[in-house]
C-alpha cells in the first residue's frame, strides 16, 4: 500500500512482520533514546506479542524503512476483576531527521483503518491528546480515574472508543492476559 506522507513525499506501508527485528529496534532506539523499554508503556503491555495485523512499516521511496508502529492486546480490569480487552497503539515511531513529513501520520492510517469496524475494541495510547484528538479523535475524558503499572501524565493517557459510556470509569490498564 503507497501513502502520500508529505508534499512529495511517499511511503510505502507494508506489515511490520515483513521486517528485521532488528531493524524496528534500531529505529525504536533512534527515535526514543535505548532508555525507552523503562516507559510505563513497555509496562502496560509486557509479556504481550504485537498484533501483526495491526502493526505496519513505511518505507521511503528508496525502501529504506523510516518509521514503525505496533499495536498490543491490553486490558483495563475493572474494580470488580473484570478485564475488558482492548487494543494499544504504539508505539508510533519515525527517524528523527524525517519527523514531520507525514510519516507518523500514514502509519496511523494504516493501523487504524485495519481495525474491525464491526467489532472495534476501544483503542489506548500514551501520547499527545491534540495531536491524537484531532487527528483521530482520542480523548483523556474517559480515563482519569485509570491507573497504570508506573508513572504517568495522566493528560497523555488517551482513548478512543465509538461508545466511551462502556468503558469502566476506574481500572487499571495492563498485559491482556485471556
Amino acid at each position: 500500500m503507497t501513502v502520500s506522507a508529505a508534499q512529495d513525499a511517499r511511503a510505502a506501508i507494508i506489515p511490520l512482520d515483513n521486517v528485521d527485528p532488528a531493524l524496528v529496534e534500531n529505529l525504536l532506539d533512534r527515535a526514543f533514546e535505548p532508555e525507552r523499554k523503562r516507559r510505563t508503556a513497555y509496562k502496560v503491555r509486557e509479556g504481550m506479542d504485537w498484533l501483526p495485523a495491526l502493526s505496519f512499516a513505511a518505507l521511503d521511496e528508496s525502501d529504506m524503512m523510516v518509521g514503525t508502529i505496533q499495536c498490543w492486546p491490553v486490558a483495563l480490569t475493572d474494580t470488580d476483576g473484570r478485564a475488558h480487552p482492548m487494543i494499544m497503539v504504539g508505539p508510533v515511531a519515525v527517524l528523527p531527521e524525517l519527523q514531520q513529513q507525514g510519516y507518523g501520520k500514514a502509519l496511523m492510517a494504516a493501523t487504524l483503518g485495519g481495525i474491525n469496524a464491526a467489532a472495534p475494541l476501544p483503542q489506548v495510547l500514551i501520547g499527545d491528546a491534540e495531536y491524537y484528538g484531532k487527528n483521530w479523535g482520542f480523548s483523556a475524558e474517559a480515563t482519569a480515574d485509570w491507573t497504570l503499572p508506573g508513572p504517568w501524565d495522566p493528560s497523555r493517557l488517551l482513548v478512543r472508543c465509538d461508545n466511551p459510556a462502556v468503558l469502566p470509569k476506574e481500572g487499571r490498564l495492563g498485559p491482556w492476559l485471556r
